[in-house]
């Protein structure tokens, strides 16, 4: 095998991806003029150099892959970041409403606890008012039923005495009639 067979597997094996890569960088430079066409690669070095420039352009399209790999990892880690801070920020959200309504509802609940406590009270003392009336109205009855009954008792003993009085007068005027009739 001499040297020109083995020049040419390398430079193909070389070419081959160049080929594919160098296609889409060539593409925007004018297309070549029927000179170039006509002329063949003469040389072994401009061979290799364009190898060079393929591989080159090969390893260029490779970084700039890489670096738009890259800037898409960077702008979903971008966009990742900003969705966590959306649904933080909505659920620090929820978290300060339900505690809004939490205190609302506690000071709606202690509101009407006082409401309640007030009436219950008022309810209370106004019971008690009504039945410390209702003692005295009973103990000025009693009273009074009892002072009428004294009343009526004393009454009725001055009446009894009285009428013993009399019957003792009439009593004894009889029996002064008797005596003296008996011994006149």
């Amino acid at each position: 095998m001499n040297q020109r067979e083995r020049v040419p597997k390398a430079h193909e094996q070389v070419e081959q991806p160049a080929d594919k890569v160098e296609k889409p960088a060539e593409q925007p430079a004018a297309a070549p003029t029927k000179e170039a066409k006509e002329q063949p690669a003469t040389s072994l070095s401009e061979i290799l150099l364009r190898a060079e420039k393929a591989y080159a352009a090969y390893i260029e399209a490779q970084k700039d892959v890489a670096k738009a790999y890259r800037e898409s990892e960077l702008e979903a880690e971008r966009v990742y970041k900003e969705s966590e801070q959306q649904a933080r920020n909505a659920r620090d959200g929820g978290i300060r409403q339900a505690l809004k309504a939490r205190d609302e509802v506690t000071e709606k609940a202690v509101k009407a606890r006082d409401e309640a406590i007030a009436q219950t009270e008022q309810a209370y003392k106004s019971a008690k008012e009504q039945a410390e009336k209702a003692y005295k109205d009973s103990e000025l009855k009693s009273q009074n039923a009892y002072d009428e009954g004294v009343r009526q008792s004393l009454k009725t003993y001055e009446e009894a005495l009285a009428q013993a009085a009399r019957k003792r007068a009439a009593t004894i005027e009889q029996a002064w009639g008797v005596y003296t009739k008996t011994t006149s």
